[in-house]
């Protein structure tokens, strides 16, 4: 998997509200109501996540859940870490 240009990365982290690149990788974090609202999501991710065989950086500490996204076996972001960032979006905002 190819590693997304400068201006297809802009394109991309333009396209996701909240995402932003943090020492090349691609970054967000995440507020829920509660401990049980963000570890929900991120049992619920979970299941999404290694159905694509794509695993995240990331941690949570009590309603926040901070994600880092790289392929690492490319050595950069690709668009297999746009789609999973798409996918936390759509998963966060039944969640949030």
């Amino acid at each position: 998997m190819a590693i997304l240009s400068d201006a297809g990365l802009a394109a991309a982290v333009d396209s996701l509200p909240g995402w932003t690149v943090i020492n090349g990788k691609l970054h967000r974090e995440y507020k829920f109501p509660d401990f049980v609202h963000a570890f929900g999501f991120m049992a619920t991710a979970a299941i999404a996540i290694e159905a694509m065989e794509h695993h995240p950086e990331w941690s949570n500490v009590w309603n926040r859940v901070v994600v880092d996204l790289t392929t690492h076996d490319a050595g950069g972001i690709t668009a297999k870490d746009i789609l999973l960032a798409t996918k936390l979006e759509e998963l966060a905002k039944r969640l949030q």
